[in-house]
């Protein structure tokens, strides 16, 4: 159901969109050099800006495109696609970790050893690619700090994802002629260096301080393109950057992880308010929009799907005890809520994680809704009925006329048909005993006060 409804949501958002980086006042055809600024962690929207960025220099014959890098890592699926675009791009990538300060961390090392130059500028560094196989098969930087020994993989599946990891990494290293042995120590000891340093151990090609610098500095480089070696030409070629699009900037903000579960929650809830309170609308109509959302996003994910079902039983369970009151089903439904949502995303991928106080808020608010409904559901069971037979049994009157053991009396402002086993006068107050279909069975009452 949840990729049906995601593959729903992403045909309208394809068929929606406008054409990928449609920068009317862009140069055309020779002369140009594309600019693609891979920043912040690398994802989804990442992937897709990339892919986009690589087609659209395709089509107006760019003669170079420079992917500025500055990223911490990002999710493994992620990248190997943005790793496959550059290995399969008629016109040659240039990785360029810039500007001073940045890095190519984790994910972005990967990157850096496919394209088909690699540079830095000062004070940069890159390394740090050690796989975190936590199920979702996340890059995320450095390991964690209690695990002192890196060589040496504490469990198969862990020494899986290194292996894995030195040979995807050792090909592209071979594939370009760079440093490989350097390349598995970073994937196997976390290893680091400077833009100096990798220089010197031939894992970039080029020092450069800007843009400019880089450009100047690569043309006459022979690269492999394909299966074909190209002489780069890019001195004196017009930078343009290419921004993402709308479409690429929302992926990007939906498929950040706490958007992505308040999306979810928001869905969830606006539904149930509806189903509990046919007619609204409002609510409907929200919570559907923000669950196609939701789902659209979580697809684009790794998430756990124990996680998704403690979360939504947990729900449930809450859910439950505004019906059936035990105190059991709510204990037990805000614990399966908050560890649910602490398992929901399968890794600590830098800029892929569930933020702690996100879930403390979102598990605090839903426990507040479910004692919200509780207590609105205690004080209707102590308000009284003010309608139907309970609202009549046991409500004074006043006989308006009487004959034998039958006549009639006022109730609540109407006038009723009445019996009684009991003789009664005109004016005399009375109370309802019980009511059978129209008729009233009364009793006289004692020492009663005149009606309000």
């Amino acid at each position: 159901m949840v990729r049906l409804l995601s593959g729903v949501l992403a045909a309208a958002l394809l068929l929606s969109a406008p054409c990928l980086f449609a920068a009317a006042d862009a140069p055309q055809g020779a002369g140009l050099a594309v600019v693609l600024d891979l920043r912040g962690a690398i994802g989804p929207a990442a992937a897709e800006y990339v892919h986009g960025g690589l087609a659209a220099a395709r089509e107006r014959g760019a003669r170079a495109v420079v992917l500025r890098i500055d990223t911490p890592g990002g999710l493994s699926s992620s990248m190997r696609e943005i790793v496959g675009d550059i290995l399969e791009s008629p016109v040659p990538v240039i990785a360029f970790v810039a500007p001073s300060g940045a890095r190519a961390a984790s994910a972005g090392t990967y990157i850096l050893y496919a394209s088909h130059l690699a540079a830095m500028a000062p004070s940069t560094h890159l390394g740090a690619a050690t796989p975190v196989p936590l199920g979702g098969g996340l890059f995320g930087g450095a390991p964690k700090e209690e695990k002192k020994d890196l060589k040496t993989p504490a469990t198969a599946e862990e020494a899986k994802a290194v292996n894995d990891a030195v040979a995807y990494i050792r090909g592209l290293a071979q594939l370009r002629g760079r440093n490989a042995e350097w390349a598995e120590k970073a994937v196997r000891e976390a290893a680091t260096l400077t833009d100096s340093e990798a220089q010197a151990l031939n894992v970039v090609d080029i020092s450069a301080t800007d843009l400019a610098d880089l450009l100047r500095q690569a043309d006459g480089r022979s690269v492999k393109v394909g299966q074909h070696e190209m002489r780069l030409a890019t001195r004196g070629l017009t930078p343009v950057v290419l921004e993402p699009d709308w479409r690429n900037r929302f992926i990007a903000t939906i498929t950040d992880p706490n958007i992505a579960y308040l999306l979810l929650l928001a869905g969830v809830y606006g539904i149930l308010f509806e189903f509990f309170n046919p007619g609204a609308v409002l609510p409907g109509v929200i919570g559907g929009i923000a669950l196609l959302i939701a789902a659209y996003a979580l697809n684009l994910l790794p998430i756990n799907y124990a996680g998704v079902g403690l979360l939504l039983l947990g729900i449930a369970m809450m859910v439950g005890e505004a019906f059936a009151p035990s105190g059991a089903l709510a204990v037990g439904g805000i614990v399966a809520f908050a560890v649910g949502s602490l398992f929901l995303f399968t890794g600590p991928a830098p800029g892929f994680a569930l933020s702690g106080a996100v879930v403390a808020a979102a598990t605090l608010c839903s426990a507040a809704i479910l004692l919200l409904a509780l207590a609105t559901i205690w004080r209707s069971r102590r308000r009284a009925v003010v309608i139907g037979d309970a609202a009549l049994v046991g409500s004074a009157g006043e006989v308006l006329r009487w004959h034998d053991t039958e006549g009639e009396v006022q109730v609540k402002g109407e006038r009723w048909r009445a019996v009684s086993s009991t003789q009664l006068s005109p004016g005399q107050r009375v109370r309802v005993v019980a009511r059978r279909d129209l008729t009233l069975e009364i009793a006289p009452e004692s020492n009663a006060s005149p009606q309000a």
